[in-house]
């Protein structure tokens, strides 16, 4: 008895040796299961941005590692003061919504403190309605707060139900502190990389903007230039349908308009394939996509395949391309719409989008100002030259001085001439005055009709100076004036003799009305560079302070007994004209006045008459 009773004394240490073991080797096992999965999430957390799988690895670890039930994740959302999570409740996805500050998860939120609850039905925290929602039911409950790294909780992770246990240990809640932070940082990261992503987009969509809004302003500004310079309405439709044409990629383009005077319909119509010529359509009213746009003042669009009832076989089935698709805007007036404009897709293309839709409101506003102001333009110059031909009837009288003066002087040499051979070279030069008479005759009409024609050919100085020395001559006869010339004979310069002549002969008679007392009237004409300078001077008083910074704008006079205040305008007029310019010097001693006239060719060898770019007639 004794020796077994000291055997089973010497059992005990051992057994109870054996069983701490084994306590401590689940305990190393448990350990090394949590560190394993925190190392996981560790991995995902650097490997993994979908936050979904990266939540659903942390839970299933922790659900894994306290041997619970199911686990429950909750955000945070601020701004309705609520907790959110998701469940599946038979096939359906339902929103799990609490309010902060109730239930356990809402106690922990609020709170920032984790709970351990041990019988949730008999903690009067604890909220039943999920229980019988779902029929699932809830014993045991720990809930631990998620913290970002400044500390502020943004979400709670609940775990339910504590299998082969009565309730959750001190233990369970630390291995849940440490997965929750991990949670906390995953879902913080993944908040500012959503963020990151979503200013990136933001970011591409205002450079994506910007880009828009500096093409359009890109091709407006470009329309304003190009149309600025319009002098027909095929000059403002050309640059206009071809800048439409290539931001919208189009395939030709069109513009409708109704001509002011007569009020009828013309179509232009741009083809991408052949950019440099429009094609002109005479339409009349309700023929026509445009003609419909402008009749019912509202845009038409038509997709790719759609025949639209508007379209007319004697417009755009005569266009250089088939029309699938088309963009057609009126153009806005005032009351009325003054035309309409278009973008044409071919067989195949795509549908103009609603950026082309926004970019072409903006072309269509554009072009109506600039059909506006060509058509104002076009009113006021034909008012002004209405207005401006009695004034200019005034001057023409005026001018008639130095002809007729000229006339009378050679009919009285002929009357006192007996040589017939005198008085058929007096006769010539009354003919040639005739023929500056006729000249002014048709300066009037060309005014009237807003034409600008120069009748440019080869003149030789010594003769165009020479003629002009015996108008003057007569003209000055009795008065104490000088005439003298400076000029270099050798000299063949190309211009319009006719008025040229009559800038000079302005000039002059300014120059000779200015010497009252006498003095010396200079004219002058050599080659300077590339341009032929030719000048007339005096000695008179000079030209008053009062006007010399004005001196070249229409009726602008010292005051002269029947003057117009023409004389200089039409010099500057009939220089520019040539593509030069006029200066004057002046002072107590005199004035001279320049007139530069570019000769960038001086042909010596005959050539046939030409049209030339400004419509000037040119002849050898």
């Amino acid at each position: 008895m004794s020796g077994s009773f000291g055997n089973e004394v010497l059992a005990q240490p051992e057994r109870g040796l054996a069983v701490e073991r084994a306590e401590l080797l689940q305990k190393l096992r448990h350990a090394e299961r949590v560190s394993q999965a925190l190392r996981e999430v560790g991995i995902a957390l650097g490997t993994t941005f979908d936050l979904d799988d990266l939540l659903e690895l942390i839970l299933g670890k922790l659900t894994e590692l306290v041997e619970a039930d199911r686990a429950t994740l909750y955000l945070l959302d601020e701004a309705n003061d609520e907790l959110v999570s998701r469940m599946v409740v038979g096939e359906e996805v339902r929103s799990i919504r609490m309010k902060v500050g109730h239930g356990i998860a809402g106690l922990v939120a609020q709170s920032g403190v984790p709970l351990r609850v041990r019988d949730a039905y008999k903690d009067p925290r604890f909220e039943r309605d999920w229980d019988v929602l779902t029929g699932y039911r809830t014993t045991s409950i720990l809930a631990a707060p998620l913290k970002n790294h400044v500390g502020r909780t943004i979400g709670v992770i609940q775990i339910l139900n504590k299998r082969g246990s009565i309730e959750f240990t001190t233990e369970d809640e630390a291995i849940l502190s440490a997965l929750s932070t991990q949670a906390a940082v995953a879902i913080d990261n993944s908040r500012l990389f959503l963020s990151l992503i979503q200013k990136n987009k933001q970011l591409l969509d205002t450079k994506g903007e910007l880009e828009r809004r500096l093409r359009d302003l890109s091709l407006l500004f470009e329309l304003e230039r190009a149309t600025g310079r319009a002098s027909t309405l095929e000059e403002l439709a050309q640059p206009l349908l071809s800048l439409s044409a290539k931001s919208t990629e189009a395939r030709g383009a069109a513009l409708l308009v109704a001509e002011e005077e007569s009020g009828d319909l013309v179509e232009y119509v741009f083809d991408a394939e052949s950019p440099e010529t429009l094609r002109r359509i005479g339409v009349k009213a309700g023929e026509g996509l445009l003609a419909a746009a402008m009749s019912r003042g509202e845009m038409l669009h038509v997709k790719p395949g759609a025949r639209s009832p508007y379209w007319h076989e004697r417009v755009e089935g005569t266009l250089p391309f088939s029309v699938d698709a088309a963009l057609v805007l009126p153009l806005e007036g005032d009351g009325a719409s003054l035309g309409a404009v278009a973008l044409f897709g071919s067989a195949g293309s795509r549908s103009f989008t609603r950026e082309d839709e926004s970019l072409m409101q903006l072309v269509a506003a554009n072009v109506s100002t600039a059909v506006r102001l060509f058509f104002s333009t076009q009113s006021r110059e034909r008012s002004e030259r209405l207005t401006s031909i009695g004034r200019l009837l005034s001057q023409v009288i005026h001018d008639f001085k130095t002809p007729m003066t000229v006339i009378s002087g050679y009919v009285q040499l002929m009357a006192d001439a007996g040589d017939a051979k005198k008085r058929h070279e007096f006769a010539e030069e009354v003919l040639k005055q005739f023929d500056v008479l006729t000249g002014m005759q048709r300066e009037v009409l060309e005014f009237a009709r807003g034409e600008r024609t120069l009748f440019v050919r080869r003149v030789y100085l010594h003769k165009f100076f020479g003629d002009l020395r015996r108008q003057l001559e007569l003209e000055l006869n009795g008065l104490p004036i000088e005439l003298k010339l400076a000029v270099d004979t050798k000299v063949v310069a190309r211009f319009d003799e006719a008025r040229v002549a009559r800038a000079v002969h302005n000039l002059a008679r300014n120059a000779i009305e200015a010497m009252e007392a006498g003095g010396v009237l200079t004219l002058a004409g050599r080659l300077e560079g590339q341009d032929l300078l030719i000048a007339v001077s005096d000695t008179g008083p000079g030209i008053p302070p009062a006007i010399e910074h004005r001196l070249f704008q229409s009726f602008v006079t010292l005051g002269k007994e029947g003057g117009t205040g023409l004389g200089l305008a039409i010099v500057k007029k009939i220089v520019e004209e040539h593509g030069g310019n006029v200066r004057v010097k002046s002072s107590s001693k005199g004035a001279t006045f320049e007139l530069r006239l570019p000769q960038p060719e001086l042909m010596e060898k005959k050539a046939p008459a030409r049209k030339t770019a400004k419509g000037q007639r040119s002849t050898p």
